[in-house]
Formats: structure tokens, sequence, C-alpha cells
């Protein structure tokens, strides 16, 4: 496989000021992708660079809502007693040509079948083909235990069996670790011994395909010309990775680039006001939180944790990280979401109540570690800063903090470790707008060591959302989901902190790009003024 891509910032740079006929389109993303096969990881950064991009699902969310829509599946069915769905497959559909793979076929059944069958089937040669590989979505939604067999009909339909029903089963299938990929470049690479480029040099159906990786610095697609939808109208995609958001914001002033997410909150006045710039805004469907890890002592104990919520000064994180832009948050689901508790009462900020709480917890000169995300992220601009105030907030009580961090990938599959030393700072944005996808996926037993950072398993607040999950109706789901953020409340395994506005600043010269509910960052459809 060939890789050379030293000249590339400056490439993209120079794209922008010599005004080529090709329309290049530079995003300046706030951090590096873990790696480019989805089902692996969680990380919108990560997403944002492989599956938007680069793949397609079965069913697709419609650009700039959560309804879903066909994909590569023109249409599907579902049994009368909602344990078959079966899916009628896209023809015609064709798979990237890259220097590195030619495919000599268009995608069919047996792409579906390896996609998924490799994140739940410990036996295939594809379900350990990377070190560390943990399927993270597919195990915290529990979908080996919900999938019974999935079934070829024929080369151009599918069906999924379930031995439950499962309410949000076509959402979940729009979702990033759905992502259909090749089967016959994964058979490739295992010929030739070289399995891991899957994760490094992808290969799929959607609007852009990958060119090259320089890690850290920046990753270049170009518009997939036989692309199902028909050819984008970006001819060139740059992904110029800048970590730091004064930088990004820098550089979309100079037009180095074309758009660049997550401002610091202080700088979105100015950038308002530049008459070169569109700043979009929306509320997000998000939530940011500390997660305790409550198989560790002594936060093993809702005492000590409802203690140490009530000495954490929300209001003052809202006013000094999100400059207003946020409102606290006392669920673990934000109030854009159907089912919302809206009677939950929050925490009360109260240092003296929380002192006297870890004495009655017998919890005197308690020392703990908060960890602090090395990037920004929708529902926290700036996890340093948080840290700190929330460093000040349990010093006032008694409480010895100290502060870590890691890289970023590196602190995503630490801080879902078991035995993990501390409190982790993280956040969650909506990936299907329904409420399981944060109380399950976040919070549910099957998450636990995965995307359940609380290492949080209580089987009063697991009853209901399971209930909730073979519960067709909306109606009758809603009630479950509304106690289960009760017993959340009184459980406390987060101190939930926030849910933020995004904003996204773009050159003037983009038209026709949407901002995402899901927070996430899509360039189809997307096209740049002469």
């Amino acid at each position: 496989m060939r890789i050379t891509t030293r000249l590339l910032a400056a490439a993209a740079i120079s794209c922008l000021a010599a005004g080529a006929s090709a329309k290049t389109l530079v995003y300046c993303s706030e951090g590096s992708p873990e790696g480019f096969d989805p089902a692996l990881f969680t990380a919108g950064t990560t997403f944002d660079a492989s599956s938007r991009p680069v793949y397609n699902r079965l069913v697709e969310f419609e650009s700039g809502t959560t309804n879903t829509v066909p994909g590569l599946a023109e249409s599907w069915t579902v049994s009368d007693d909602g344990l078959e769905y079966t899916f009628k497959l896209r023809p015609g559909v064709k798979f990237h040509t890259t220097d590195y793979f030619t495919p000599t076929r268009d995608f069919n059944a047996d792409d579906v079948i390896f996609s998924f069958t490799r994140q739940g089937d410990p036996a295939n040669p594809w379900n350990s083909y990377t070190e560390n590989a943990s399927w993270e979505y597919y195990q915290s939604m529990d979908m080996p235990a919900l999938i019974k067999e999935i079934r070829k009909d024929d080369d151009m339909t599918v069906t999924f069996v379930l031995n439950r029903p499962e309410a949000p089963f076509i959402a979940n299938m729009a979702m990033d670790f759905a992502s259909i990929l090749s089967k016959e470049y994964a058979d490739s690479l295992e010929a030739s011994g070289t399995q891991a480029n899957l994760n490094q040099a992808p290969v799929g159906t959607g609007p852009f395909q990958f060119v090259a990786y320089q890690k850290d610095a920046v990753i270049r697609y170009k518009a997939h010309p036989d692309y199902w939808k028909g050819k984008e109208a970006i001819d060139d995609l740059i992904f110029a990775i800048t970590v730091d958001s004064s930088v990004r914001m820098q550089k979309l002033k100079a037009g180095e680039c074309h758009a660049a997410p997550y401002p610091n909150p202080a700088d979105i006045a100015g950038l308002q006001a530049d008459p070169n710039l569109t700043v979009m805004e929306q509320e997000g469907l998000n939530v940011g939180y500390l997660a305790y890890n409550t198989q560790q002592a002594p936060f093993d104990d809702p005492k000590v944790r409802k203690a140490l919520n009530m000495a954490i000064n929300k209001q003052a994180i809202i006013d000094a990280v999100f400059e207003g832009q946020a409102a606290i948050a006392k669920n673990p689901i934000p109030p854009t979401i159907w089912s919302y508790n809206d009677a939950v009462e929050d925490d009360p900020y109260d240092p003296e109540a929380a002192k006297a709480l870890l004495a009655e917890a017998g919890q005197e000169g308690l020392k703990m570690k908060i960890w602090a995300m090395p990037v920004a992220r929708p529902y926290n601009p700036n996890a340093r800063r948080m840290a700190e105030l929330i460093q000040a907030d349990f010093a006032a009580v008694g409480v010895e903090v100290e502060i870590v961090s890691y890289e970023w990938g590196e602190y995503l599959k630490l801080s879902s470790d078991l035995d993990r030393d501390g409190a982790v700072l993280l956040g969650w944005t909506g990936d299907n707008g329904d409420p399981d996808n944060f109380l399950a996926v976040l919070l549910g037993c099957a998450a636990v060591g995965n995307s359940n950072r609380a290492q949080w398993c209580y089987q009063p607040f697991e009853d209901l959302i399971q209930e909730a999950k073979v519960t067709s109706s909306q109606v009758e789901r809603a009630p479950l989901y509304e106690q289960a953020q009760v017993i959340f409340k009184e459980q406390a395994p987060w101190a939930t902190i926030a849910h933020s506005v995004q904003f996204m600043p773009l050159s003037s010269k983009v038209q026709n790009y949407k901002m995402q509910p899901f927070g996430s960052h899509r360039f189809d459809g997307v096209d740049i003024a002469e």
C-alpha cells in the first residue's frame, strides 16, 4: 500500500490559494482518528474521518435530521412478531477503487454478513484482527445476545433474526458501527497477511474514498466517481488535523480551511462578527458528565457519589467553561430527546451538606484522580479547565484531587478499564435520537467495561431499560425511561454537568452544509462557491 503524505498539509493550503479548477474543501478537524474501521470505536472524531465520508449503512440518517431513510438497503420489512428484519439491498453499488484495491464485483449480501458477524463471533478470524479489538458499540448494545442469525436469502436480500424484539433496531442500523465494509477487500488482505490494513486503509461505498493519512497532521480523500447517489460537488476533501481550538479558528479566518469545529466559547462573538464567516448553531443532543468508577471503593457507595455531586458548582462551570452557552444537566439524557424527565430534582450545590455526607460515609481525607480529556468535544470545550474547577470544589469539602490526562485514543481505551483509578470526564452526543442510545449504551450492564465508564450495573435500572427495549410503543416506553432517570439520580453513578449548544464556524463560501443533531460533521451534499 502506498501512503506518501509529507507535503499534504502544504498542498491543502496551496489548493486554496491557487483556486484550482478542482474543488477542494479543507476541514480543520480537532483530532486524529483512532483508526478507519468505525465498528472498533465510539468517538465522533473517528467517525467523522471514517464512517461518514468513506462508508454507507443499510439505513441512513437523512442529513440534518434524526429521520431514517433507505441507504444500502432500498427497503425493509419487519415480521409481525418483531423478530425478523428483511433488507432488500440496492443493486449496482460500487466499492472504491484505490491504489491498493480494485474491486471485481458490486456490493452484495456477503458484505453485510461480513460487516456484522465479525463483531459478535469470537471464532470469526476478523474478530481479533487488530490489537485490543473491543467492538465497543456492538458489545455495549448487547448485540451478541440480540442477534440470533444473519441470513443470506439471496445475493441482494439479508434477514436479521433476533432473539427478542428491539424497538430501536432500525435507528441502530443507521449508526456508525453498522457501516458496511467490503468482504472482497478483507479476503484479499487476509490472503496477503495484511489484515491490519482494514483499519488503516479503508475501502467503502461512501461519497469520498480514502487517499492518504499522515498521523496527527492530515487525511486526504477524493470524491468517489461512481457513488450510487452521484459524484459529490467537492473533488478533494482534506482533514487538516489541528488540535488547538484557537489555532483552528485562526486558520479559518486566514482562509487556510473552510470549516473548523468546536470554537472556544470566548471566540464565538468574534467569529460571528467576521463578514467572511458563517457561524451556525443549534442545541446539542448531548450530555457532559463525570463518571465515578462504581466498582472501586469508596465510589461504590452512593453516599460518597452524592456528596461529591453536591460539592460541584455547576453554574460556575457553565459560566467559566461554556461562557453561558450550555444548560446545567440533571439527567443522563438531554431535554431535546423524548422521555426526558423534567420532574427529577438535581443535586443541590451545597458544600456543607457534602461535607456532612462524606463524614457520614466515613470518608475524611479522601484522595482521588479526575481524568481530563485532551481534546475539545461538543459536550466539553475545555476539560482541563472543568477539572480544575471541580478540583477546587472538592478541595473545599476536604477531597484532594490529582488531574490526569492521556492522548485521546489512550484516554478512551484506558477509561473503559474495570480497574480504572479515578473519575473520568467524558460525554455523549446521541447517535440515533432514541433514549436507549444513552441509557443502555452508557449505563446498561452489557456496557460495563466498554462505554459504561461508571462500570455501573444496577438491576432495578437495568430491568426498566430492558423492558423498554422490547416495548414497541413510544408511549409505553417513555414512562419506563422516566423512572430509570429517577433511579439514576438516586444512585448517582455520574455527576451530570452540562448540555451544550453546538456552534459550527464556516467560510461563507461553503454551501449546503447542514449541522447534524448527532454532532457529526458530514460533507456529502456540500459545495463551495467559486
